[in-house]
């Protein structure tokens, strides 16, 4: 079962973070999240549109009530 992270969890994992990484590795580590997520996201975009249009409307053929008679 997935657990929700709470503040004080979330403080000690940017703790953790802080330690492992530096203050100086920290900002460029913070850059390049930013790049991933936004490719992510134009991705994402991307197939969204892609999906709507494959989608073709079918109109219903009307048939004319004078010509059968």
């Amino acid at each position: 079962m997935i657990a929700m992270i709470g503040t004080g969890e979330l403080i000690v994992i940017l703790c953790l973070i802080m330690l492992l990484f530096g203050g100086k590795k920290l900002p460029e580590f913070a850059k390049n999240l930013g790049k991933g997520v936004r490719e992510f996201k134009r991705a994402c975009e991307g197939t969204c549109d892609d999906e709507n249009s494959d989608v073709i409307e079918v109109k219903p053929k009307q048939e004319n009530l004078e010509d059968k008679k």
